[in-house]
Order: C-alpha cells, then structure tokens, then sequence
C-alpha cells in the first residue's frame, strides 16, 4: 500500500462571530484556489487528521472565512482553531512545463551560477516582498525566489540553480 503525500494549503484561525465561522490563512496561488477542494483534511498539532466539508465560504477585507460542515457554534469552531488544512497530493492539479509545486522542491540541492553548492531546501516563506526558499548547508540561507534570482530547476538531477553570490 503507498503512503499519502500530503500538502498543508493553509490554517485556520480564531472564531468569528457565534455561528461556527473561522478565519483562516491560505497558502495557494490564488488564495482563494484553497476553496477549490470542496473537502479538506485537518491535522490537529497531535497529527489526527479528520476529513471536513466546507459548508461556507467568504472573503472579507481582512481575509478569508469558512464554516465548515456540521459546525453551527463559536464553540464547536473553537475546535478546529490551528488546525492545518491539508489535501492529498494526488489532489493537485498537474502542473503546467516548467511549474513546480513548492513541496516538490524540498529536498533539492541549491548551487548558485559558480558552481558552489549552498545545501538543500529545507521550507519556504512568505514575506512581503516574495518568497524565499530557506536553504540548509553550512549555514542556512534565505535566498529569493524571483525570476531574477532562480535560474533553472532540474528535477532529474534534483538541483535548483541560483544567481546569488557565495558571500552574501
């Protein structure tokens, strides 16, 4: 039997209001692409996960809310606060010649147009700027993701190329 692959496309947060809402934080590009898998799998911060139907969705000026299946409380909703939203992989669209998924790239190792070798990402971040890919080796680095700075990803050889200088 194959092990699942899971990818985390967000969390959800606090209550809103006395009828079950959440607010949450979406990971996907768009963020509302997260309210294209009608049901999602929660993994609690002990592992468990639980698969729920989305009842209800809304965006409001300071983001994202749901209401999901069966909850018609603030606390029932209080249950579900942290919990990480998750679908399998297989769950995912194909992606498109030369797209990547970011979780496919963990692992890889990152060498920049000199031919040094700087480690293997490890996770990616969000700033405000753009994404980063933290990258492990000697030290850990916080390197761009931006057309500027990622040159090439060979998944064959599992190596991303950069252009950033080894001194940075």
């Amino acid at each position: 039997m194959s092990r699942v692959s899971w990818v985390e496309l967000g969390r959800l947060g606090r209550p809103k209001g006395l009828k079950g809402w959440l607010h949450l934080e979406s990971w996907t590009e768009p963020p509302e692409a997260l309210f294209d898998y009608p049901s999602w799998f929660l993994r609690s911060t002990s592992g468990e996960r639980r698969e729920v139907e989305v009842a209800e969705s809304r965006q409001n000026p300071n983001g994202f809310e749901a209401r999901l299946e069966g909850v018609t409380t603030r606390e029932e909703a209080e249950i579900f606060v942290g919990q990480i939203i998750e679908v399998p992989r297989s769950a995912l669209p194909t992606t498109a010649p030369n797209e990547h998924y970011r979780v496919d790239l963990i692992g890889f190792r990152v060498v920049n147009l000199e031919g040094v070798e700087f480690g293997v990402i490890e996770r990616f971040e969000d700033m405000p700027a753009n994404a980063v890919m933290v990258v492990r080796g000697e030290q850990e680095r916080w390197l761009p993701v931006t057309r500027e700075h990622l040159k090439s990803i060979d998944a064959e050889a599992r190596c991303v190329r950069v252009d950033w200088p080894e001194e940075f």
